[in-house]
């Protein structure tokens, strides 16, 4: 994933989204070749010079100030996730690239398994920035039991989604979590574009998905720590989902996701008969296990 390659296509998909009327701008009649704006008007709104700002959109991102990113983030109407976004890319250009490293084993520390273990009443996970499953309680485990019976190792939400037909039944709303999926994997891509994990991730499933590919192509970016989940279970039935994600400060990459039910709402007695039905299934046992913190191609 070239970074420059990334800034050149993330800022013209963004131009290509702001027509003039929503930029505040006089439309010029129906000669326009382009239903966004164009370069000389992000220009003159974010206050650069047109042969500056042209010099950016190429991926010449060296030198750039945090007061024109702010102003190009203003001028394309940015959300907080495309901001930063756009803010990542620029850092990394301005970084040195890491020296090519041994992989090492990214594992869950027995104080956060503990932790895991002792939430009974609530699914909860531990995954890294690739969607990797590297830990589950066991509620966890038996509300994505799909996921685990596809029996890839490591377990990654985003290949079973993606390359996994029974993903199609599992997730409610499939394109709903298609395009969260890599929305949040192109946001992971811009902090770390030398993540060779994460590049194999994303070639192998362009490579296999024209979904993931055609989604891909979108550059659109978005945060996604807290929202709701709707899977339909093979024991229990449609489940509602709400979620939380929070990043594990002593562990970089790794976050922590906890799901529930809203109080009294049919998923949250589903969720109960589920907890129940796992508390007798002896295979559902927590699950531990560590990755590459660089995985090859197909995990």
């Amino acid at each position: 994933m070239s970074t420059q390659n990334e800034i050149r296509e993330f800022l013209a998909s963004r131009r290509a989204k702001i027509t003039p009327e929503k930029a505040g701008l006089p439309a010029y009649g129906g000669n326009r070749r382009v239903a966004g704006l164009r370069r000389e008007e992000v220009a003159m709104l974010a206050g650069v010079s047109v042969d500056y700002y042209t010099r950016l959109e190429r991926g010449n991102f060296g030198g750039v100030s945090e007061s024109v990113l702010a102003a190009i983030a203003r001028a394309l109407q940015l959300d907080d996730a495309e901001r930063e976004h756009l803010f990542d890319l620029a850092r990394t250009t301005a970084s040195v690239r890491p020296a090519r490293r041994r992989p090492a084993q990214q594992r869950v520390r027995p104080t956060v398994q503990r932790i895991l273990d002792a939430m009974t009443d609530v699914p909860a996970f531990v995954r890294n920035n690739r969607r990797d499953l590297l830990a589950a309680n066991r509620l966890g485990y038996a509300v994505y039991s799909e996921i685990y019976a596809a029996g890839v190792q490591p377990v990654n939400t985003a290949r079973f989604l993606f390359l996994n037909p029974r993903a199609r039944t599992f997730f409610l709303d499939w394109p709903g979590a298609a395009t969260d999926m890599v929305a949040s994997l192109r946001s992971e891509a811009g902090k770390d574009p030398h993540d060779r994990g994460l590049s194999n991730l994303v070639g192998e499933l362009s490579t296999r998905s024209t979904e993931f590919a055609t989604l891909w192509a979108k550059h659109n970016v978005r945060h996604h720590t807290t929202g709701t989940k709707g899977i339909h279970h093979p024991v229990v039935g449609d489940l509602q989902l709400t979620f939380e994600s929070m990043d594990l400060p002593a562990d970089p990459g790794l976050a922590l996701i906890v799901y529930g039910t809203e109080p009294g709402s049919a998923s949250h007695d589903a969720l109960t008969m589920l907890a129940s039905w796992a508390a007798t299934e002896e295979h559902l046992a927590p699950q531990r296990t560590s990755v590459p913190d660089e995985a090859p191609p197909g995990g």
